[in-house]
């Protein structure tokens, strides 16, 4: 049987949602699914990550592990895929995993494969699909043999309820400092605020709010949603929106329920961040604007009229 070592994804000791999408699709490829936690006190996330599907957890908890380092990290994640015997190894859409993946790669001398979106075993062999030349084409990629770690698209896999796994912790003995890179610190977003790749609603807002009052009039729509506020380039590198907020090929890839693009033309840049959302709604006064293209909704209007309604028709349905 096909074994996926799945690489849990923890944010300030919550166990974020790609892990469970990771582990249903393992068990919708009917391969075994364990997965490796790395952190500081995180041995009570051991039922939450059976509950996900996992039928083993390779834990490794120590203060030394508390902030990330991509060596120590893939270190402990070299240790469990030696221990599961994994033939896959999938790390969820992160910086982190970004950065650790190569690294786990290169000391397993296994191929790998970034940005998937699927994943077929066939003739002995694993596929994976992945999008190029900004979502233009899909490639095929076909590991004949061999282990093979990949780094998953947001939101290419979703979580499924029926899936369940066991408790089975193995512990993982602390990887050897770093001797090349001290973490100092690690400077985290503002508090409060919903992180992009976990929210169910993005509000993003492009050229066409002009400003800082047009900024915090489309945030208020975020707020009443409870979404996450995401941005274009254009604004980031207006100094209008911190870089974290960006989203895009060169920044973050979302994949929410609902998508909402307030002031944003749609540049193919742009839209290889948001393509995946389940629900997108463009809101322009330009009705031959590109986002209109990729669409399931759109309102053509001044969105400094259009948002103020949005806003009331919210409100009411609140009640």
């Amino acid at each position: 049987m096909t074994k996926v070592l799945v690489i849990a994804d923890i944010k300030q000791g919550v166990l974020k949602s790609s892990t469970a999408q990771l582990l249903s699709k393992a068990k919708a490829i009917g391969a075994e699914a364990a997965v490796v936690a790395m952190g500081d006190n995180i041995g009570s996330l051991v039922p939450d990550l059976a509950k996900a599907g996992s039928s083993t957890q390779y834990i490794a908890d120590d203060p030394g592990l508390k902030l990330f380092s991509a060596g120590p990290f893939a270190s402990c994640v070299v240790n469990a895929a030696k221990q599961f015997g994994a033939d896959l190894i999938w790390f969820g859409f992160s910086e982190s995993g970004k950065a650790v993946a190569p690294r786990v790669a290169a000391q397993l001398n296994a191929a790998c494969a970034t940005d998937i979106t699927d994943v077929k075993l066939q003739d002995g062999g694993i596929e994976v699909i992945r999008p190029a030349i900004t979502n233009k084409v899909l490639q095929r990629v076909a590991v004949p043999g061999g282990q093979l770690v990949a780094v998953v698209r947001a939101g290419a896999f979703e979580a499924t309820e029926d899936v369940t796994g066991s408790e089975n912790m193995v512990k993982l003995p602390p990887p050897a400092a770093d001797l090349k890179a001290v973490i100092r610190q690690i400077v985290s977003e503002e508090s409060g605020e919903i992180d992009l790749g976990d929210a169910g609603v993005v509000v993003s807002v492009g050229r066409g709010v002009r400003d800082q009052a047009g900024i915090d009039l489309v945030k208020g729509l975020a707020d009443d949603l409870k979404a996450g506020l995401g941005s274009t380039r254009a604004m980031v590198d207006a100094g209008l929106m911190p870089h974290y907020k960006q989203v895009g090929q060169t920044g973050k890839i979302v994949a929410p329920s609902l998508y909402m693009a307030i002031g944003i033309s749609g540049a193919i840049q742009h839209l290889a961040g948001m393509k995946g959302s389940k629900v997108i709604l463009a809101v322009n006064k330009d009705p031959e604007a590109p986002i209109f293209n990729a669409a399931d909704y759109g309102i053509v209007g001044d969105l400094f009229e259009v948002v103020p309604i949005l806003r009331q028709e919210i409100k009411k349905l609140r009640g």
